[in-house]
C-alpha cells in the first residue's frame, strides 16, 4: 500500500519560511520522481517543484529564488524549503510520486496535502 504523508505546514506571516516534508512508503522512493504541487481554494492545481529520480530540479516561475526541493532516499523523503513566503503562496500543498516503466506503464501516488496559510 503506497502512503505519500506530508507535515510542516501551518500559518506563517508573509516573508516568514516553512519546510514541508513528504514521507513515502510502499515504493521504490529512489526510482519515482517526486514533486509538490500547490491548490488555493477556487483555483487548479499548479506545480510548484519537482525533483526527478536522478536529482535533477525544476520549479515554477512564481517560486523561482524563495523554494527549493530536495530529497533524501535513505529517509524516503522529500522536502520543500519555502522562504520568502508570500499571501498568494496560501494553497493546499500536495505531494506527488511519479514513475513510468520502459513499456509506457504510469504510477503516479498524491498524498493528501497540508494546509500553508501567509497571513499577518
Amino acid at each position: 500500500q503506497v502512503q505519500l504523508v506530508e507535515s510542516g505546514g501551518g500559518l506563517v506571516q508573509p516573508g516568514g519560511s516553512l519546510r514541508l516534508s513528504c514521507a513515502a512508503s510502499g515504493i521504490i522512493f529512489s526510482r519515482y520522481d517526486m514533486g509538490w504541487y500547490r491548490q488555493a481554494p477556487g483555483k487548479q492545481r499548479e506545480l510548484v517543484a519537482v525533483i526527478s529520480s536522478d536529482g535533477s530540479t525544476n520549479s515554477a516561475d512564481s517560486v523561482k529564488g524563495r523554494f527549493t526541493i530536495s530529497r533524501d532516499n535513505a529517509k524516503n523523503t522529500v522536502y520543500l524549503q519555502m522562504n520568502g513566503l508570500k499571501p498568494e503562496d496560501t494553497a493546499n500543498y500536495l505531494c506527488n510520486a511519479y514513475a513510468r516503466e520502459w513499456f509506457g506503464y504510469e504510477y503516479n501516488y498524491w498524498g493528501q496535502g497540508t494546509q500553508v496559510t501567509v497571513s499577518s
